[in-house]
């Protein structure tokens, strides 16, 4: 993993990445991600292994401690950008596209978030869902099918920031060359910490 500081320091040798790419410095790229266009990755992103930004048109906004997995895919749409909020997971495989995706959002593997598609923040998008051009998901929704529609209301704010969060210290730990953070009782006594500083804050 590359920081954003080693990128404006000029130490990302070989890294795939336009030059209108803005990198916070505390944001961490994968060295086999692409990263093309006008991309925005804020504070505490993380880009994993073999995604994929383009943005020849419009923009894509990657906010806080949000994820990008393995082999996720994003694109602009026809008609406006791609915007991700704070605190979510694009998990493994996953395809977004022209759309708006609120704050402590979690979409899972393979699923399909074609244009003008606006997710409200909380929500749980289920595995290989497809969500067709122009759906709009309320808050606090869990999402499942093709097309992709509600099958219940919840809010998954606790568990999807909860997520965020063990993707944020898994790219510090690569960024170390440590693989294996998640098996150490020291981080899961770090992860029960961050458990009960969401509740807290929930309260």
């Amino acid at each position: 993993m590359i920081s954003g500081a080693d990128i404006a320091a000029g130490r990302a040798g070989g890294l795939r990445i336009g030059p209108e790419v803005v990198v916070d410095p505390a944001a961490r790229i994968d060295r086999s991600a692409a990263i093309f266009g006008k991309v925005t990755l804020k504070a505490g992103v993380s880009v994993w292994m073999n995604a994929v930004f383009r943005a020849e048109m419009f923009e894509v906004v990657i906010g806080e401690n949000t994820n990008i997995q393995d082999f996720v895919m994003v694109h602009v749409g026809n008609n406006a950008g791609t915007y991700v909020g704070r605190n979510c997971s694009i998990t493994h495989h996953v395809t977004i596209h022209g759309c708006r995706i609120g704050d402590n959002v979690l979409v899972g593997i393979g699923a399909t978030i074609m244009d003008d598609c606006v997710i409200g923040e909380n929500s749980i998008i289920a595995p290989q869902s497809c969500l067709k051009e122009g759906t709009v998901i309320p808050p606090n929704s869990i999402v499942v099918g093709t097309p992709g529609k509600v099958v219940r209301t919840r809010d998954n704010a606790a568990a999807n920031r909860l997520n965020a969060f063990l993707y944020r210290r898994n790219a510090e730990a690569y960024a170390d060359g440590d693989d294996r953070l998640w098996s150490r009782d020291s981080f899961h006594a770090e992860m029960a910490a961050e458990i009960a500083r969401i509740a807290r804050e929930a309260d």
